[in-house]
Formats: C-alpha cells, structure tokens, sequence
C-alpha cells in the first residue's frame, strides 16, 4: 500500500464535504443501514503527524484520564469521533470499530481503538456505556467524553472540527505505536481495510 496520500475510487462523495456530511445527519439515514464498503467512493488515505493532545477526558467506565496517556500507552491505537444520537455517520463507523474488532483475533487486547464524543453535554460516561454495549465493545475498545471545551481541543488537535456536530465528517485515524505518524482516512472505511492497514503498519515498526 503506497503510504503517500491517495484517493479510493474516482471522486470524492458529497457527503464528505462539510455541506454533505450535514445533509446526511438531516435525513440520510439510510447511510446506516449500507455496506460501508459502499460508502468507500472517495475515501483519501494521508499520512500526517499530530500531536496526541493533554486534554482532560472522562472514560466511559467514570475514570478521569488524559487523552495523551490514552493514546500513547504503547498500543496500535484506532481513532474516531462519535455521538450516541447521530443517525447516519456514527452508526457505520461504530459497525466498522465492532467488526474490527472480531477481525483483530488474537490482536484485540492489542490494539486500542478510541472513540471521542462531538456532544460531550448530551454523551455522559453512562449513555457511552449503553451505546458501546450496542455495539458490543470489548475492553480494549472505548469511549470518552468530557468538558465541550476538550471534546473541541482533541477534535481540533487531529484536525476534525467544524463548529457544529451536525457538520462532522466521517475521519478514522490509526497510529501503529507511539512517535510514528498516523495514517488518516476521510471518509467511510471497512473493517478489513483497517485490518490492513494495522497489519501494514505493525510489520514496518
């Protein structure tokens, strides 16, 4: 897989645009009940360099916790952004995050797959217990919410906000260890291709 940016399929979907993705959130929903490897048209694959910010988060399990120490306890890390009310974008990259995990086999208590709440007002550590359970979420996959001020800091650190929840777009980032860049999806991606990916990544470390 060329790790220089590239673009899956011909051209990039409207709903990847800012305009797009809100439209999906006002009345697409039958993006939820796709085969994300539908929804792949258009999907950029970049490699970038963030910063894992020091933001206070709170774990859906009520511990309070430093998003940095999260990301950087030496596991491959998997990166999105949710909320439990969202009806088009969340629900298929929370499929995605559940079949991944099945997929991962013996690596799940490996890899550590992270999903941060846009609506940390409305997503308390308690309704991201309920959601994660929907999606069958094992321990190493969990959910974090906070104060609006670091839920806006950690979506900004990783380039993925845009003023309003409705307008978010669908971003999956994975890092395979702590220092190396991290490899960033716009758009819908498949379990497998993750799979891949985290593969890739963990034989060139």
């Amino acid at each position: 897989m060329n790790r220089s940016m590239y673009i899956i399929g011909a051209a990039a979907v409207a709903a990847l645009s800012i305009g797009g993705a809100a439209g999906a959130h006002q009345g697409d929903e039958g993006a939820a009940h796709k085969d994300p490897a539908q929804l792949m048209q258009g999907t950029k694959r970049s490699v970038v360099e963030y910063r894992s910010p020091p933001v206070k988060l709170v774990r859906d399990d009520g511990k309070a916790v430093t998003l940095s120490d999260e990301l950087d306890d030496g596991r491959p890390v998997v990166v999105n952004f949710i909320y439990t009310t969202c009806t088009a974008i969340c629900p298929v990259t929370s499929k995605v995050f559940q079949q991944l995990q099945g997929k991962l086999g013996p690596d799940r208590a490996k890899v550590h797959l992270v999903s941060i709440s846009l609506d940390p007002e409305e997503d308390t550590p308690a309704r991201l217990t309920e959601y994660a359970k929907k999606y069958k979420a094992g321990p190493g996959w969990q959910h974090y919410t906070g104060t609006a001020e670091a839920s806006v800091a950690a979506q900004k650190a990783f380039d993925v906000y845009r003023g309003d929840k409705m307008n978010h777009t669908p971003v999956t980032l994975l890092r395979a260890a702590p220092g190396k860049p991290w490899v960033r999806f716009d758009g819908f991606t498949t379990a497998d291709n993750l799979l891949a990916e985290y593969r890739q990544q963990i034989a060139e470390k």
